[in-house]
């Protein structure tokens, strides 16, 4: 079911924004009608889907819906450190999109090879590849609860989550953090990435604003969102997080 579900996605028109506010958004979702110049759309399209309806394995129809938690925030919100400790003291099994991402490539199965070509074109994976991924991991890991680190990263991803998957999630944590505090933690860090310097940061601040920011206030009028106040030490901003955890009584 997961996979004719999938399939039938892929052979579609675009993906319509649920939201009039999302217009960067939208860009998002004309960028996925540009993936290989090599290829129309409608070719690539039906190639990933005989990539996504020919697995093998069970479609997970039967099995049990986990609790879904996304977890969202700026670049240097410090949701990464945050969802490791979740996963550890709450028992959730951590799950980033872009971590799944590279496994698949470093995988080096046909998917994977796609997916590093549509990087190497400087175009944007997917959204049905990134959620099928992380079906694919959700249903391999079997676990009652689950966090979703950085996605839905734009109104596109939401709408596939939700279409693929067939549910929304159950809570949105975000991590509401200050731009020049979020700043400084980049510049701070000595992590040696290049993309650690003030004007890349300043366009990511912009993306995350453009694109990430439309995805919180969607699930804010449903009711969905948590927010944390992300400034202070890593141990101050858990303990805010452990008593949102400990109020749900998972």
């Amino acid at each position: 079911m997961w996979r004719r579900r999938v399939g039938a996605l892929l052979l579609q028109s675009p993906l319509a924004s649920s939201s009039s506010s999302s217009t960067a958004a939208s860009s998002c979702q004309r960028l996925r009608h540009h993936l290989l110049p090599s290829e129309e759309p409608l070719a690539l399209n039906r190639r990933l889907a005989r990539l996504f309806t020919s697995q093998d394995g069970s479609d997970g129809g039967d099995t049990q819906k986990p609790f879904i938690a996304f977890v969202l925030g700026g670049p240097g919100s410090g949701k990464g450190t945050q969802c490791t400790k979740i996963a550890s003291d709450f028992g959730f099994a951590h799950l980033s999109a872009g971590d799944l991402l590279r496994h698949e490539i470093a995988s080096g199965s046909e998917k994977g090879e796609l997916i590093l070509d549509i990087i190497k074109e400087g175009r944007i994976v997917p959204s049905e590849i990134t959620v099928e991924l992380i079906r694919k991991a959700m249903e391999t890991k079997n676990a009652k609860r689950v966090l979703i680190d950085g996605f839905p990263r734009c109104e596109e991803n939401r709408i596939a989550f939700e279409k693929i998957v067939g549910t929304e999630p159950d809570i949105v944590i975000f991590f509401d953090c200050p731009e020049d505090e979020m700043v400084k933690r980049l510049l701070g860090r000595n992590q040696g990435r290049v993309d650690d310097n003030i004007e890349t940061i300043k366009k990511r601040l912009k993306v995350f604003e453009s694109l990430n920011l439309p995805v919180v206030d969607y699930y804010s009028s449903r009711g969905k969102v948590h927010k944390i106040n992300a400034t202070g030490t890593a141990d101050e901003i858990f303990e805010a997080v452990r008593r949102l955890f400990s109020s749900l009584r998972l």
